[in-house]
């Protein structure tokens, strides 16, 4: 079984949080692979930019998350991955999706709707977990 550890954020703007739409329709959070010449609040903010084209600052550490997935390249390949995830802040609501990563739209989002339309569980409860901690 393969380790990956990946990092992201939740941004937050005013009353609205970040949220990537992907090329299948899902919304998610920005996240990405931590590199090797980088901790995971260096991750997270690089990823954040890269993916939202956002410029955010790390207010705080809001814990991690672990789950394991089949490689779509090697069916044969689990990777077990831990996200860690922080609260992040911008200053103005810009932001540009990476399209060569299969990111259509980049919006922000009012925290009462952020958890509802993201796509996956643990995300869910890291918005969740932010909006207590705003």
């Amino acid at each position: 079984m393969r380790q990956e550890i990946s990092a992201g954020g939740v941004v937050v703007f005013g009353n609205a949080i970040l949220l990537l739409r992907k090329y299948n329709g899902d919304w998610v959070l920005p996240k990405g692979k931590v590199e090797d010449n980088e901790d995971i609040a260096e991750a997270a903010t690089r990823e954040v930019l890269e993916e939202g084209g956002v410029k955010a600052n790390i207010v705080k550490y809001l814990g991690k998350i672990n789950y394991t997935f089949r490689n779509t390249r090697d069916e044969e390949e689990i990777v077990n991955k831990t996200v860690h995830w922080f609260l992040m802040e911008t200053r103005n609501m810009d932001c540009v999706p990476q399209k060569q990563e299969g990111f259509v739209d980049a919006v922000f989002v009012h925290v009462n709707r952020a958890a509802e339309i993201a796509k996956y569980e643990d995300e869910k409860k890291i918005i969740l977990k932010a909006i207590q901690n705003m």
